[in-house]
């Protein structure tokens, strides 16, 4: 389990985090979701050991991230949105480099996944397209077998059968008992994937809760007209999106994209609502 408490993270004299709290379970595909510079990617360093906190503390399995001992290493693995490979190289050749680090990892899987990809696992770097550059890399780093998988901007590059794809790996992934960050702004993307959902504001947490939660304490509803009362409305073909404050119990299919702007509109409103729950 990942556990964060008390946490504290600047760059210099701007603040990044101010006593967060945060706790990851194995099992689950967790949203890190939040505008750009909010800190998602700082907090994917912290979790693995790339960034010390300057107060509180980041420990994975009992283990303080920072001191990256071999045991925390090779049970995680940290996809960030840009890898720099040697240009001769293949996702063959990438992996192999990577794999004396991680005992669990298999060959197998990584033929399958890329498989799964479409991609050969022979080409060079040099020779694909970005998107297959990034579909090799996410193969690559769901072989390595790891407990703690984070991933930063994992769908960048990504067409749209690709990112079902995506999808459907990280699904299965998860039943294993692997705990999954993803870290993105893209949140359709990741809709009807990530369950618990986190969202960043500049230093702060405004939201952290499961989607049935979320749906307990707001509904999504598809009216004719703007609801005066509506944390958020947008109008669409047809008729218009309102997220609102949960009255009458009824549960509704969660819109993320509504969800992340009545969030970032309300933040007040958003945290005392769910600090009821």
């Amino acid at each position: 389990m990942i556990e964060i408490k008390n946490l504290d993270f600047s760059y210099k004299n701007t603040p990044v985090f101010r006593n967060i709290s945060l706790s990851f379970q194995p099992g689950n595909i967790y949203g890190l979701l939040g505008e750009n510079g909010v800190g998602k990617t700082t907090l994917l360093k912290i979790i693995c050991g790339l960034q010390e906190p300057q107060q509180g503390s980041c420990t994975v399995d009992g283990s303080r991230s920072f001191d990256r001992e071999p045991q925390f290493l090779e049970n995680i693995v940290f996809l960030p949105d840009e890898v720099i490979v040697p240009e001769d190289a293949t996702p063959a050749k990438y992996v192999q480099s990577l794999a004396p680090f991680y005992p669990k990892y298999s060959y197998n899987t990584f033929v399958h996944l890329m498989q799964e990809m479409e991609v050969d696992p022979m080409r060079k770097f040099s020779e694909m397209s970005y998107g297959q550059q990034k579909k090799s890399m996410i193969a690559s780093t769901l072989s390595l077998g790891t407990s703690y998988v984070l991933l930063d901007e994992p769908t960048n590059g990504l067409d749209i059968p690709s990112k079902t794809d995506f999808r459907m790996l990280l699904s299965k992934r998860a039943t294993e008992g692997t705990t999954i960050i993803i870290s993105t702004h893209q949140v359709k993307d990741v809709e009807n994937l990530i369950d618990p959902i986190i969202i960043l504001s500049h230093d702060d947490v405004l939201l952290n809760a499961d989607v049935e939660t979320i749906t307990r304490k707001l509904s999504f509803t598809y009216d004719m007209a703007p609801n005066p009362a509506a944390l958020f409305s947008e109008q669409m073909p047809g008729g218009c999106l309102n997220v609102c404050v949960n009255r009458s119990g009824d549960e509704t299919q969660m819109n993320i994209e509504g969800l992340f702007n009545a969030v970032l509109r309300n933040q007040q409103t958003i945290k005392e609502l769910f600090r009821m729950y």
